[in-house]
């Protein structure tokens, strides 16, 4: 008889601190996330230092809630796997020195996770993953297309040149003074709308799977700031409902146009932007359309959650990779297959 595989994940690279026990890398038994968006609002985006401090007063907290809520103990855990990178170097410390403490004490193995393996296998959690299979990654910091032949195989075939999807949000919404994070108050304008202002498309050289939302963000802030100028009111709606038509369409048609070069059985969306309402529609649209199976994970588990990163370590963990305490954190950490 197999024994079941428990392991504790800790995720603290930028404004959440996480923790989670998941049961084979695949059943959520505790979820808990202390986040610090009321911290960071009234800065209009995350301060480093701020995100460090308020770890350093939740983490201990969240792991006991997430040992309490699974009703477990310690000597009930196999591994514990935390974010390594990428994210703010003071924020992972945090999560990483918690993490060494709780497998020294305890005489448990150690295992580092890379934060977009980790947004990766949030789909794991709902769903198996079948390859080779095409990740489309969407957040504030990384739009990447990343192919994966098998499990724990990574090949990065299209990223960002410039402006991340979710970075290129909230700098529109800060424009249209809308709260942060932006990207769900540019969603919700977004779907209201029923007229869109039209924006450029950056395809970038034929055949690239790159992307590139600098221009489009410097388009929407130029007309913006031009309709100021000449004293004319521009319905924020309409704008919002651009924007996000142009970056949906860039996303959607280069993630179809992939999938079908390198003939995979499965598509998946993940990271925050993968919450947003419109190209969650249009992904699923295109792919119904295109008969691929598309899939991607509720809006709790796109954003920033340790349960990802306990999904991403049974992996590495069960192909036999660990860490040790010379574990340090990594803020431009590369992602690594381990397989």
């Amino acid at each position: 008889m197999i024994k079941d595989q428990y392991i504790l994940g800790i995720e603290t690279s930028c404004d959440e601190t996480a923790a989670s026990i998941v049961k084979n890398g695949q059943e959520i038994i505790s979820n808990v996330v202390a986040s610090q968006i009321e911290s960071h609002k009234r800065f209009g985006g995350v301060v480093p230092e701020i995100a460090s401090r308020h770890h350093v007063e939740q983490i201990t907290i969240v792991i006991e809630e997430a040992l309490k809520q699974a009703g477990m103990t310690p000597q009930d855990i196999d591994a514990v796997a935390v974010t390594e990178g990428p994210g703010l170097v003071g924020a992972l410390l945090i999560g990483i020195n918690a993490a060494k403490a709780f497998a020294f004490a305890h005489g448990l193995p150690l295992v580092g996770v890379h934060h977009i393996a980790g947004h990766i296998y949030a789909n794991a959690l709902v769903q198996k993953m079948e390859f080779p299979l095409l990740a489309l990654v969407v957040s504030g910091g990384h739009t990447e297309l990343v192919l994966m032949k098998e499990d724990g195989i990574f090949e990065l075939i299209g990223e960002t040149r410039d402006d991340a999807a979710g970075e290129a949000y909230d700098k529109v919404a800060r424009v249209l003074n809308l709260p942060y994070p932006g990207g769900p108050h540019i969603d919700k304008l977004a779907n209201e709308s029923d007229e869109a202002l039209q924006f450029p498309r950056a395809w970038l050289e034929e055949g690239s799977y790159d992307f590139s939302f600098s221009g489009l963000k410097s388009a929407v802030i130029n007309y913006q700031h031009n309709a100021e100028q000449r004293g004319e009111k521009i319905n924020p709606n309409h704008l919002a409902a651009g924007f996000q038509q142009s970056v949906v369409e860039v996303l959607t048609t280069k993630t179809i146009r992939a999938a079908r070069e390198y003939k995979v059985k499965q598509v998946i969306a993940a990271g925050g932007v993968a919450a947003n309402k419109g190209l969650r529609t249009s992904l699923e649209e295109a792919f119904t359309k295109e008969n691929i199976p598309f899939y991607v994970p509720p809006i709790k588990l796109c954003t920033d959650n340790a349960a990802m990163i306990a999904a991403a370590g049974n992996s590495k963990f069960s192909a036999g990779h660990t860490g040790n305490m010379s574990m340090n954190g990594r803020p431009g950490l590369e992602l690594d297959s381990w397989n």
